[in-house]
């Protein structure tokens, strides 16, 4: 595995935001545009140097009584924001002062005087674009705001420091992530969104089906022309019966070619007449059933149930029994309806899937992963992690240096479940063998006992999902958690169970139908292979790394129950 995060993303320091090249003389000029983390990166240095700057005010301000404007704009590049100085004479000061108010600037940069807190700024020459705003009804002030607050304005809050933080971390992580796998020589795989099994057994799926729409189209047209009554049918096959012997007719009296095409194309008018009546006399109000009043399904557009998927693991299965090492990384869907902090109904996971691979295997990747995260987020991250610091949890970085660098403690669950009794603390949930941890256990485990990552394996059967390999005590599996502080669990692992038996039985055990898993039963059957992979929860890597509280706070647009804005 790969040990340390030492290559940085491929971005030049000062690229502009768009290739300049020559341009169709009715299209606007290319817009050469320097971000503000390259020119605070660079301070001084570049003092005397001319700009072109686009960002949102974060705060103006007018003085010399009103000769000149000092703006503090943000590009979202980095957590600081470049000091920008506007004259009257150069625009009208008042519209560009708002907050929110986004501007494209041309000038050059400075070195202020000694006393100020700015190594650099930019004084402005010409304005090039304005985007002002009422700053009566813009509804994020300059004033600290909530971050549940934030939430009823999910399309605006990425412009505030914290939420341009995490954004920033996320796609670092993601960066992160897609790194570390290609360095261990993983292919990328893109898994269904759109599913026909349920990976996890637990149901709380949400459906896809157009059987709704289908059903309101439906109710539309008979309104507007009702269905057929049988009579009309009947009615209809009449009118065939008679041109067919109009055409036999015609046949047994030598007419001509001319008359029998005719007659023909008649008698398959009316034959086509009696289909269509015959398939609208079958349209009825409401969703299809079948005759025992269950959803007739096979009507539906895929012509079977489908759902959004809990997750990709099963079908990145059948890649890594044909490629080996392979992982997919997408949205994930639950619809349990949880109020939590740590609960979604949209959320991502990196799934790794290993060929060849045991529990032990499956481990020694986790770590080396979450490790590979944290180092990547000290080197390439420092600013927004020391944001927050600052802001969110002083113990942010401090977490990060001590997951990096510090071997993940391996214990069975008995053994967690022993330790745990043994405590003597009053936990909320009562500690006792088959039971799935709580957080605070997790916790308690990581924060508490061994001050640092714990991997727990070797879980009851009865609490972990079908695949998972069977032990030989019959009683666990090959399952593990990595657990770690501030958040508990954040990742879900097992090796597979590549025994076809074995698999069928414990497929039957959960109450589940063969039928949807005949495909991942073929996998058993044509070259069975040991396998393993982990699910890690990615909005969870970012709460853990950043301390935020609420897991809607480390999403883009965040769906929970009662809420999808946008």
């Amino acid at each position: 595995m790969a040990e340390d995060a030492t290559s940085a993303p491929p971005t030049a320091e000062l690229a502009a935001a768009s290739i300049s090249s020559p341009s169709p003389s009715d299209l606007e000029p290319p817009t050469t545009r320097t971000r503000i983390r390259a020119i605070l990166d660079a301070g001084e240095s570049l003092a005397g140097q001319r700009v072109v700057v686009g960002g949102w005010v974060k705060t103006g301000r007018q003085q010399g009584k009103g000769e000149f404007a000092f703006l503090e704009v943000n590009d979202g590049s980095c957590q600081g924001n470049l000091q920008v100085m506007v004259d009257k004479d150069v625009h009208p000061l008042a519209p560009l002062t708002h907050t929110g108010t986004s501007v494209l600037v041309e000038g050059v940069l400075k070195k202020p005087p000694a006393e100020a807190k700015q190594r650099i700024e930019l004084k402005v020459e010409k304005v090039i674009e304005v985007g002002e705003v009422d700053a009566a009804a813009y509804p994020l002030p300059k004033t600290k705001i909530t971050l549940e607050t934030l939430r009823d304005f999910v399309h605006l809050r990425a412009r505030t420091n914290t939420i341009g933080a995490v954004a920033r971390i996320r796609h670092q992580l993601a960066y992160a992530t897609h790194t570390f796998f290609n360095e261990n020589d993983y292919l990328y795989i893109h898994t269904p969104i759109i599913t026909t099994s349920d990976c996890e057994g637990a149901g709380e799926m949400f459906q896809v089906t157009a059987l709704f729409s289908q059903a309101e189209k439906a109710d539309k047209e008979l309104k507007l022309n009702p269905a057929p009554l049988e009579a009309d049918v009947e009615a209809a096959k009449l009118v065939v019966k008679e041109k067919a012997n109009a055409v036999i007719q015609l046949k047994a009296a030598k007419a001509s070619k001319q008359e029998i095409t005719a007659a023909v194309s008649e008698l398959t008018k009316a034959k086509e007449n009696v289909l269509r009546l015959e398939e609208r006399s079958k349209l009825k109000p409401g969703i299809p059933r079948k005759d025992d009043g269950t959803i007739a399904f096979e009507t539906d557009f895929f012509r079977r149930q489908a759902f959004l998927t809990v997750s990709g693991q099963l079908q990145v299965e059948t890649y890594a029994c044909a490629l080996g090492s392979v992982y997919t990384f997408g949205p994930t869907f639950r619809a349990e309806n949880s109020h939590t902090s740590r609960h979604l109904a949209e959320f991502w996971m990196v799934e790794p899937e290993i060929a060849f691979a045991n529990l032990h295997d499956d481990m020694n990747c986790a770590e080396s992963y979450v490790q590979y995260l944290c180092k990547w987020l000290l080197k390439h991250c420092r600013e927004d992690m020391e944001f927050m610091v600052k802001h969110v949890d002083k113990t942010a970085i401090e977490r990060l240096e001590l997951v990096s660098s510090t071997p993940f403690e391996r214990i069975s669950y008995t053994k967690a479940v022993e330790i745990l009794e043994g405590t003597g603390k009053k936990f909320e949930n009562k500690v006792e063998w088959g039971i799935d941890l709580a957080s605070e256990h997790e916790r308690y485990l990581t924060e508490v006992i061994f001050k640092k990552p714990v991997i727990v394996y070797n879980y009851p059967k009865g609490i972990k999902a079908f695949y998972m390999r069977l032990n030989e005590d019959q009683n666990t599996v090959a399952a593990m958690d990595v657990l770690v502080p501030k958040v508990g669990e954040l990742i879900g692992g097992s090796q597979r169970e590549e025994r076809l038996d074995v698999l069928k039985q414990r497929i039957l055990d959960a109450d589940l139908p063969l039928e949807p898993y005949e495909w991942y039963l073929d996998l058993r059957r044509f070259g069975t292979v040991k396998h393993s992979g982990f699910g890690l929860g990615f909005e969870r890597m970012i709460l853990f790394a950043t301390g935020l509280e609420n897991i809607r706070d480390v999403i883009p647009f965040p769906r929970y129950p009662g809420r999808a804005d946008l």
